[in-house]
């Protein structure tokens, strides 16, 4: 051994003289098995279940919350009648009647997809004969990776693939980007959207106090300011609201209570004859009345509670909930007819109307104020439900140190993530540490089919626990530190989601999994680390056999579930059955459908695409794994959007443009390992065509960013002021849009080559104007109407003038006291409970709700109308 480092350096000596029992076949078996397994049974499940739980699996078809021109048809009673549904229905259905970003979403999937296919047709014909040939002695799935290639002459396949490539890739995003740039311009500019009050308001943080008074609304926003919505901190006020509102649950449940004893055969029985004619509560005696009505309540003596004598006490709970509730009802009455705007110091808001969208976007970009921290920073097309509240009215340095601190706390979480995301790499190769470390080497007695399920499918499953929801915690930890909005929110998570995966699912992991084959030579080697270098270069690309299980274990296993959820239907069924008691639980349990995280599925997809291009070049078989566990995961996400996710943040297209730009990354990562692989290689030819293509790659970035940066992030000044002079009676589409004009172009090729270089810019140009067309994308969008009829989401909303008045204050200034509902019972004791609710001064029903022959409560599933606790969402 003394010899061995320089037998090292020479990389093909080196290849050859590591053990050729290569274990990354059986790996992959023993992943794809079991998950393939557990995905078939979880679908089947899926199907067996799907129509008898149809408020957990098809929601969108008949929920009362969905506008009816909004939701899917429905499949039928045929068990497999949604594949139809999903046949039949394009994508754009969800662009219609759900949301711009689900929409998107599916495209941002199809989008990797292609890129990995087309990857897959560029790469495997050309890199796996090349790789397999290549003079190395690694074996199975090994063999086709660049680390089987010694031969110098060959490594010129991979360079000159990764500008073929590579360079696809970039197209790929280019024309991706400028699609969106349109689409986005055509959907915003579009009447029923540039009408919403929402469009025409832009919200203004750290405002001082004389813009808060509506007489100094021209001097601080212009003349085509409107009216103004100012937000100050009504903590004690928040506070006496939110005590009502629990004390209103408090009574319900009381009601409830109540109202199942009434109905109880002990009840029943107290009255002893009554000639079996129906009883009703009315009928039974005063004592029993009240038996029921009074409940123990924990008190201690007046004179000894410091010595804590405590002692129960029989007392007529809910009319003591009605007591405090109108003692709260006047005390926040009180609180809203005194309030005033004192001095905020910076810690105040203020949302403004605008005339039009034109003149809103013009109010964004303009220097209101002399002071660079006052009406900083601003938002548009902020939605009263998107609204974070108590992080309006955060001063402007502190919500300057919140947002550092924020990004400190979620940089060092990610940082300390490190060693749980190293350890999973490390047991990826499981086989070569038992071989290394002692104290493993009783891992070898084991069978192979079991080295293969640790090896295969035990660190995939762990990376997706580890990494499965710490975007909600990246979200919550923003959520405290000031952000204002959802949407706002909602991207820096996905900024810093994204960096959590390549870093940690993938790089860390990278890393130590292929480091940990080699983890023997490495200490070799210390005498000498000039061999460290190839060691790595030699052995990083097997760490791809880790990455193939991991795609496996996505897009089998966790697509399925995502399909079946089961913690869904779990937490329905016990809560169904065990927790809700009253009809408003379980009315907002039935009607409050499952969410999306953007900042979860965005990042999370876009480190796939990352991977799969990184490896594009040096291990290809991993795209066609990355392809297929992103169709599974595509057609899972696909049957959620129409039958059951109604997303509950709205990015306006945002999300999907970062992730457009966060894919560069891949390819920065490919190259990168290219040029390090060749220079280990010594491969003077690959390295400068890669390093050319490096420099390529940065200078497109910069000219991308550049120049469509601006489009991806405000409205063009010219395209809005020019939908506002549009009449609103001139149809959506002219006639050349439509297609009924005639528009001719002509395309001709140069014959001069002096005209060459103008003719190329000229296609260049095209390209760009082509695919970023306002009106091109706005023929688009309504090519289908015919199809989904679309004429009743082209009508502009209207709104009253109570529903103007209150779109923008603070719910505490507004919030009514929440009506007491309860289930009409048989005997009659609901109608009861109402007479006493009205007559302590409450809003009370037993309306669309009901007690059956078991005390169980039931309410109208089909007419919405009944639901006293119901209202019809307002489209701002």
């Amino acid at each position: 051994m003394g010899d061995n480092s320089t037998i090292i350096l020479d990389p093909e000596v080196f290849a050859n003289s590591f053990p050729e029992g290569s274990a990354s076949l059986a790996a992959v078996v023993s992943a794809l098995v079991p998950a393939l397994t557990a995905g078939l049974v979880l679908v089947g499940v899926f199907t067996l279940v799907r129509q008898r739980f149809p408020v957990i699996y098809a929601p969108r078809t008949f929920l009362g919350t969905i506008p009816e021109k909004d939701r899917t048809p429905s499949a039928g009673p045929s068990y497999l009648g949604w594949l139809q549904t999903l046949r039949t229905l394009p994508d754009k259905f969800i662009l219609y009647h759900e949301s711009l970003d689900a929409y998107l979403y599916l495209r941002f999937l199809r989008t990797i997809i292609f890129i990995c296919v087309a990857g897959c047709c560029f790469t495997w014909p050309v890199l796996m004969p090349v790789n397999a040939t290549g003079g190395g002695s690694s074996t199975e799935l090994d063999k086709i990776t660049i680390s089987n290639v010694t031969k110098t002459n060959h490594l010129y396949a991979h360079a000159v693939m990764a500008w073929v490539f590579l360079g696809f890739v970039m197209y790929t995003i280019t024309k991706e980007r400028l699609w969106l740039i349109g689409l986005r311009q055509a959907w915003t500019l579009s009447t029923p959207h540039a009408q919403c009050l929402s469009a025409r308001t832009v919200l203004f943080l750290s405002a001082p106090k004389d813009s808060l008074v509506q007489s100094n609304i021209n001097r601080f926003f212009g003349d085509a300011a409107v009216r103004i919505w100012p937000v100050t901190n009504p903590e004690r006020l928040q506070t006496l609201v939110s005590e009502r509102n629990i004390l209103v649950e408090k009574l319900e449940s009381a009601e409830a209570v109540f109202i199942h004893k009434a109905n109880s055969r002990k009840a029943r029985g107290s009255i002893e004859d009554f000639n079996g004619s129906r009883i009703t509560f009315a009928d039974l005696p005063d004592l029993v009345k009240m038996a029921m009505r009074l409940r123990s309540k924990p008190k201690t003596f007046p004179f000894f509670s410091l010595f804590g004598f405590p002692y129960s006490k029989k007392e007529d709970t809910i009319q003591s909930l009605r007591d405090e509730i109108k003692q709260k009802e006047e005390q926040i009455e009180e609180k809203r007819q005194g309030f005033e705007i004192g001095e905020p110091h910076g810690a105040a808001a203020v949302f403004v109307e605008f005339k039009t969208q034109a003149d809103a976007q013009r109010a964004r970009q303009q220097v209101a104020s002399s002071n660079p921290m006052a009406l900083m920073p601003r938002y548009t097309d902020v939605k009263p439900n998107e609204i974070i509240w108590d992080n309006l009215t955060i001063p402007p340095v502190r919500r300057i140190s919140e947002e550092g601190m924020a990004n400190t706390l979620v940089a060092m979480i990610i940082i300390f993530w490190s060693i749980p995301s190293g350890l999973v790499g490390v047991v990826s190769n499981i086989s070569y540490l038992a071989e290394n470390v002692e104290w493993l080497h009783f891992l070898k007695d084991l069978p192979d089919s079991v080295i293969g399920l640790l090896s295969g499918l035990l660190p995939p499953l762990l990376t997706s626990l580890l990494s499965k929801d710490l975007p909600l915690i990246f979200r919550r930890i923003f959520v405290l530190f000031g952000s204002p909005t959802r949407a706002v929110n909602e991207l820096k998570v996905q900024r810093w989601a994204y960096v959590f995966q390549v870093t940690q699912v993938f790089m860390v992991t990278a890393v130590f999994s292929g480091a940990a084959t080699v983890a023997s030579q490495l200490k070799e080697q210390l005498k000498d680390p000039t061999g460290i270098p190839t060691l790595l270069a030699t052995q990083l690309p097997k760490s791809s056999n880790y990455y193939l299980t991991y795609f496996i274990l996505q897009g089998t296993t966790s697509a399925a579930d995502n399909l079946f959820s089961y913690a869904s239907l779990f937490k329905y069924l016990s809560a169904e059955y065990l927790v809700d008691e009253t009809p408003r639980q379980k009315f907002k349990r039935y009607t409050t459908m499952q969410g999306i995280a953007w900042c979860k599925v965005f990042p999370k997809f876009t480190n796939f695409a990352v991977i799969a291009i990184a490896y594009s070049c040096i291990a290809p078989l991993v795209l066609g794994f990355a392809a297929a566990g992103l169709f599974l995961y595509y057609l899972s996400y696909r049957y959620n959007l129409i039958y059951v996710v109604q997303p509950k943040i709205d990015t306006k297209g945002q999300a999907y443009t970062l992730a457009l730009q966060q894919l560069i990354t891949g390819v920065y990562i490919a190259e990168l390992v290219l040029i390090g692989f060749f220079g280990l290689r010594k491969a003077k030819g690959p390295s400068i065509i890669t390093g050319v293509l490096f420099i390529v790659t940065i200078v497109y970035t910069v000219l991308m960013n550049k120049y469509m940066a601006p489009l991806e992030e405000t409205l063009p000044a010219e395209l809005v002021s020019t939908a506002d002079r549009d009449d609103e009676t001139t149809p959506l589409l002219s006639s050349t849009e439509e297609g009924r004009g005639s528009t001719t172009t002509t395309t001709t090729t140069p014959t001069d080559t002096s005209a060459l270089m103008p003719y190329v810019f000229k296609s260049v140009e095209r390209f760009f104007d082509s695919r970023a067309s306002h009106g091109s994308m706005k023929s688009w969008i309504v090519s289908d109407k015919d199809d989904f009829d679309i004429d009743e989401q082209c009508k502009a909303p209207e709104y009253t003038d109570e529903e103007l008045k209150r779109a923008y204050l603070h719910p505490a200034l507004t919030a009514p006291t929440p009506v007491i509902w309860m289930a009409r019972d048989p005997m009659e004791a609901s109608k009861n409970e109402v007479s006493g609710n009205e007559e302590s001064g409450l809003r009370a029903s037993d309306a669309g709700a009901w007690l059956d022959e078991r005390r169980i409560v039931h309410w109208d599933l089909v007419d919405f109308e009944k639901v006293p606790v119901w209202r019809r969402a307002v489209r701002y």
